[in-house]
């Protein structure tokens, strides 16, 4: 027992002289005495400090550090130091991005020190791995990415431990038990880290909210939202503002506007959209051209800077469009009533009018303020119909209203016109180099309980890609307008940078497992051998999961004050112009535009570019709360299925298992090698297989297999499969 208890004591003695550098290098332009650095380390006996006291002493022996005054020490910093973001694995290791190397700095779970996943830290790099890889140590955290964290609590006698739901966050989170916020034991919280002190080995925390029973649906649902610091409803102050703004149409108004209420105009939406934020309309002039006006909401009519609504939307930067709801990014007086451009109602608009020949060329072009009067509302299903019967005939089973009808027919003629005029465009932009992504999107039937009791798949027809290609329109001119003008004017731009050759590389390695081939020469065969790829998957088991690799090697789109052109478009300018009820950044672009228009000087360009950043940020979080909020749905579809077989499609391999992605409902699960008895079977990345040591047995990348469900894990948002084998076919 005596000779346990002294090791364990050698071991933290050992450990002293690590401890005592890092302390002194955390805060390398401090100095501290034997005092300070017990009082950090939490101990306060006489033989801790002497031990403290002769560590200091072999440190400036060995001149690791220097006495700056009498009694006062700070550490010899030959280290070159960098700083950079943190990526963590649930494994506990990470990496650090950063500008100054090529590559990422491998960082061992040793040499964490208390950093989490995505914050900003300061490393040194102090050798090379074994692949010739990068290898750190992180040294200070500059910067917490978040210290908000969802996770289950639970309660001791005295004190409390939240166990996050991230898995990247690889402790639990301490707190006092004054500090549980009336949560109960299990109960789903939102945590708050507020300390991480040196001498202790778990953060500490406390409840800011408590969220409802693990497993409860608005309690996953809230959880998803809060997880990104994504807020669900609106501060009263900012309810009450918007409902007193005055939102009538008045003549004084209706005067400093182009009146084009009489020209015919009208939405083409989904058919359970409840705001309408762009309308067209349509006339053929006496020369021959068409005039056709994209009319956009007036949010900024209303939403003026410097208010509390203002702040607030900017805050948010987007709507949230989870599985079963949307959280709006402007209260519901504005984002359905207002700013909605509903059939049979005067508008405030800005609107792009063009005017535009059989060539769909654009001849003529003019931005501003306008006030609108929607003639008619129709659903996406309603003018498919339309351009497929090329007759002013909907059909029942697509009628906004259940019954058959006919529409006006000078309506049906500017909707097939327009179709027309939207297939050259796009004709136009595929030839110039344009992307054509059209993935599958999931959509759950949903009863009155949000239970989902159906899936299906939401594909791009004609009349989705004719507005389409006008809010490109639109978008691309108003980019052009401002872009072009000298002297050179700050702007709101949505870039999209060329793909990464490593990230189309490992593509082209993947696809050629299923027999594609591509051509990544120079920027054109890029863009045509994706294009090809993406066409040729169509229909095929593998496409979705083609698709989204495909998508995941492009770079990502953002928002900047710099122009880079957009690549997925084939566009040299765009901005985000046509959706300012539900993106921050198209309001900012209304703002700019008003102003040049109004003969303003240039705007300060570093405030807006400060203001792009956060709206990246936002739309990024909010894509993943989406993302969350599908594969949740998904795992309570399939709860309700553990009794079926499903034929699936190998969607990734790893040295753990195989992910299936059921090819009728798009359901991704994982089978753990683990479960796999029937052989040992060895993971092969050269295959992107797994194969079995004694049959040879393979598991490889895109093959059909029959899955059954194991387990669901609302919480946790896992779905384990059980693999049943290779489907026959007969």
């Amino acid at each position: 027992m005596t000779r346990k208890k002294k090791k364990k004591s050698n071991k933290g003695i050992s450990n002293l002289t690590n401890t005592i550098l890092s302390i002194l290098k955390k805060d390398r332009n401090q100095s501290f005495n034997y005092k300070q650095i017990a009082a950090k380390l939490g101990v306060n006996d006489a033989s801790s400090r002497n031990q403290i006291i002769k560590k200091l002493h072999q440190l400036l022996a060995n001149k690791e550090i220097e006495e700056v005054e009498r009694g006062k020490f700070k550490a010899v910093i030959n280290t070159e130091y960098h700083s950079g973001t943190l990526d963590l694995s649930s494994k506990g290791t990470g990496y650090i991005i950063c500008e100054d190397f090529d590559e990422d700095v491998f960082i061992a779970s040793n040499n964490i020190n208390k950093a989490l996943n995505g914050d900003e830290v300061e490393f040194y790099v102090y050798k090379r791995r074994k692949k010739g890889k990068f290898e750190g140590e992180i040294t200070n955290i500059i910067k917490r990415a978040k210290s908000d964290y969802v996770g289950t609590i639970q309660i001791h006698k005295n004190y409390a431990f939240v166990v996050t739901d991230s898995t990247k966050m690889y402790k639990d989170i301490f707190v006092p038990i004054n500090k549980i916020n009336k949560a109960e034991d299990g109960d789903k919280v939102l945590v708050l880290l507020e300390d991480w002190p040196d001498n202790a080995d778990s953060p500490y925390g406390k409840v800011l909210k408590v969220l409802g029973k693990p497993g409860e649906h608005n309690t996953e649902i809230h959880s998803i939202l809060a997880e990104y610091g994504l807020p669900y409803e609106f501060p009263h102050e900012v309810e009450e503002f918007a409902n007193k703004l005055d939102t009538s149409i008045t003549k004084d108004e209706i005067a400093k506007r182009r009146d084009m209420r009489d020209i015919l105009t009208f939405t083409i939406d989904p058919k359970d959209a409840k705001d309408f934020d762009d309308a067209l309309s349509f006339e053929v002039l006496n020369n021959g051209l068409y005039e056709i006006g994209i009319h956009i909401a007036d949010v900024s009519h209303y939403l003026q800077e410097g208010t509390i609504l203002d702040d607030e939307a900017y805050e948010r930067a987007t709507s949230v469009y989870l599985v079963d709801r949307v959280v709006p990014m402007l209260p519901e007086v504005l984002s359905n009533n207002a700013c909605s451009l509903r059939p049979h109602e005067e508008k405030y608009t800005f609107s792009a009018v063009f005017q535009i020949n059989d060539k769909a060329e654009v001849k003529n072009q003019w931005f501003g303020r306008t006030v609108t009067y929607s003639d008619a509302r129709f659903a996406y299903e309603e003018a498919q119909a339309i351009i497929e019967s090329k007759t002013n005939s909907i059909p029942e089973d697509v009628s906004l209203t259940g019954k058959a009808y006919q529409t006006d027919q000078k309506i049906a003629d500017a909707v097939l016109k327009m179709d027309d005029l939207a297939k050259i465009m796009r004709r136009k932009r595929m030839k110039e180099g344009a992307i054509s992504f059209d993935k599958v999107e999931v959509k759950f039937d949903l009863d009155e309980k949000a239970n989902p009791v159906g899936v299906y798949f939401k594909t791009s027809k004609d009349a989705n890609k004719l507005i389409e290609e006008f809010m490109l329109l639109a978008n691309r001119k108003v980019a052009e307008f401002i872009g072009k003008q000298s002297p050179k004017k700050t702007f709101v731009y949505r870039v999209h940078d060329e793909p990464d050759s490593s990230k189309l590389a490992a593509l082209q390695g993947i696809v050629s497992k299923f027999g594609y081939k591509l051509n990544f020469k120079d920027r054109n065969s890029i863009s045509s051998s994706l294009n090809g790829l993406l066409r040729d998957v169509q229909g095929k088991k593998e496409q979705n999961l083609v698709d989204t690799l495909a998508i995941r090697s492009m770079s990502k789109a953002e928002y900047t004050t710099h122009n880079i052109g957009h690549y997925g478009l084939a566009f040299d300018y765009y901005s985000h112009f046509t959706s300012p009820i539900r993106r921050y950044p198209d309001v900012m672009a209304h703002r700019l535009l008003q102003h040049y228009l109004d003969g303003g000087k240039s705007a300060n360009e570093d405030v807006y570019e400060d203001k792009c950043a956060h709206s990246s940020n936002m739309e990024n979080l909010a894509t993943k709360a989406e993302r969350d909020s599908i594969k949740y749905m998904q795992i309570r579809f399939m709860e309700d299925h553990k009794d079926e077989e499903f034929v699936g499609v190998i969607s990734g391999v790893t040295d753990w298992g195989i992910y299936v992605e059921i090819i009728s409902n798009k359901c991704e699960g994982m089978v753990s090698v683990r479960d796999m008895n029937d052989d040992h079977y060895q993971f092969d990345d050269a295959q992107y297989a797994l194969v079995g040591k004694k049959t040879g047995m393979t598991y490889q990348l895109g093959d059909e297999v029959v899955v059954k469900v194991k387990n669901t894990d609302l919480v946790k948002k896992h779905l384990d499969f059980n693999l049943i084998g290779k489907p026959e076919y007969n």
